[in-house]
């Protein structure tokens, strides 16, 4: 097969999006562009990589596999490029940064201030819908690094802990138990929870906490999202189990209690996280020393606050 890294981006895209409308935009071309790239590829491969039912497209079989080699001819490429900058020591190019959900709620924060530092450095997140998410991104070699809680056990990766990550129990304002200073945990047997979802590392440390307390939570609704989690606890839906990453601006509001259980807050680390098998590029290693240095401070700040402990920075 004659094809180029082109025709593999515009093909990789399109299985991302599942729509060459949505495609075209993000690579910048017109959808007839893109219809034209992916046609050749298909007359090259010699099957059809996508089933097309009106505007509705999904992967074939073929597809699937073809999509797998197209990422790893792009991940070695993406290696490539990153191997050459180190030659040439430019701290620029493109850094792509993957993060669970939880760690969307200070990571642009810390963006902001690193993009001043390292102007040339064009940075573009990509978001996991929760742990496992995450590491199909940092397994397919679609993030340059990610930031995550619990670091991968089953893949060869370098985790650094770049910060404490404390998890507590909150409830809407008036809440029984936030009236008993520092309640045991058992309190929470027979309460109501709203909960994230299974894969989530959230979720795991809540029943780890739990499970050693001998406490059977009642979970009345699982929720991927922790905007979705925060609303239904605000409603009077159940407690929620959160980052307190996640829940600044409404404890600050007092729309959320945080509840002092004793043994919480539930310290778990933010790691930053990349293949052992990847090289880093000069941009990405400036991020991992600007992570290392600066996030344990930033996030001290905010937690003491929102904790009682201190003024708000």
């Amino acid at each position: 097969m004659n094809l180029t890294f082109r025709q593999l981006r515009v093909f990789a895209e399109v299985a991302r999006q599942l729509s060459f409308a949505r495609a075209a935009e993000r690579l910048h071309l017109t959808p007839p562009a893109v219809t034209m790239q992916v046609k050749e590829i298909e007359a090259q491969v010699g099957f059809p990589l996508f089933d097309r039912q009106g505007r509705q497209i999904s992967l074939t079989t073929a597809g699937e596999y073809f999509l797998v080699y197209a990422r790893r001819l792009l991940s070695t490429l993406k290696d490539t490029e990153d191997a050459m900058a180190r030659f040439r020591k430019l701290e620029a190019g493109l850094l792509t940064i993957g993060m669970v959900t939880t760690a969307q709620y200070f990571i642009p924060q810390l963006l902001v201030r690193f993009q001043q530092e390292h102007p040339g450095i064009d940075v573009r997140l990509r978001v996991g819908a929760n742990r496992e998410a995450l590491l199909s991104l940092l397994r397919a070699g679609e993030v340059d690094l990610a930031v995550m809680g619990r670091p991968p056990a089953e893949m060869a990766t370098r985790a650094e802990a770049f910060a404490g990550h404390p998890l507590v129990f909150v409830a809407p304002p008036g809440h029984p138990l936030g009236a008993l200073g520092h309640p045991p945990a058992q309190r929470l047997e027979g309460a109501p929870f709203v909960v994230r979802e299974p894969g989530s590392g959230t979720r795991a440390a809540m029943e780890g906490f739990l499970r050693e307390h001998r406490v059977t939570p009642m979970i009345t609704m699982e929720m991927a999202s922790n905007e979705t989690i925060k609303q239904a606890v605000m409603a009077g839906m159940g407690m929620g189990f959160l980052s307190l990453h996640t829940i600044g601006l409404e404890v600050r509001h007092g729309l959320l209690q945080v509840l002092s259980i004793e043994g919480t807050p539930v310290m778990r680390t933010w790691n930053l996280v990349h293949l052992l098998a990847k090289i880093l590029s000069p941009a990405a290693e400036a991020f991992r020393y600007f992570i290392l240095e600066n996030a344990e401070t930033f996030l001290a700040a905010r937690d003491a606050h929102l904790l009682g402990a201190g003024p708000p920075e």
